[in-house]
């Protein structure tokens, strides 16, 4: 898959907890999380990220709590990936499972900055700043992973296959 946009970057330990406050997990309506997304740490990312965009971060990234709700909000608010320099576990799996794109590459998490455009390819694991050229390459997804997030997650690509008949 392809994405590209606007980077929003961030830097260590950002927690589930920051990502969607735990006082809008009463809702599981996805536009309702979309619109508290990062509000602890960033007020205005909500009114800001456009579909595509990108998140950067540096280690840890999900840490804290295994909600599922993280990466739903993250995903229904436009992001398209977070790149990272390494992802908390269970946001890793939970990222995966509701097809929201997520890739480990240092180099690129220190190359580049908030605001850059952008482009990934999750095939190559290639990721290029198109402000400045420059090109780095994550480790691609291996070709179920790719499947799940392409069929929009773990639920969405049981669905297909039961329709198929696989």
């Amino acid at each position: 898959m392809h994405y590209e946009g606007t980077v929003f970057r961030y830097g260590r330990d950002v927690d589930t907890d920051v990502i969607i406050p735990a006082r809008y997990l009463n809702s599981s309506d996805h536009a309702h999380l979309a619109a508290h997304a990062m509000e602890d740490l960033d007020p205005t990312f909500a009114e800001r990220v456009q579909p595509g965009d990108i998140v950067v971060a540096e280690e840890n990234f999900g840490c804290g709590s295994s909600r599922e709700h993280a990466p739903v909000a993250l995903k229904a608010a436009g992001v398209s990936c977070v790149i990272a320099k390494s992802f908390a576990r269970i946001f890793y799996r939970n990222a995966i499972n509701v097809g929201l794109a997520i890739l480990e590459c240092p180099d690129a998490v220190d190359a580049i900055a908030d605001g850059a455009r952008v482009a990934v390819d999750t095939e190559t694991g290639t990721i290029t700043n198109l402000d400045t050229g420059a090109t780095f390459t994550a480790e691609p997804f291996p070709p179920f992973i790719a499947e799940i997030i392409e069929a929009g997650g773990l639920v969405e690509r049981t669905r297909q296959k039961l329709a198929r008949g696989d």
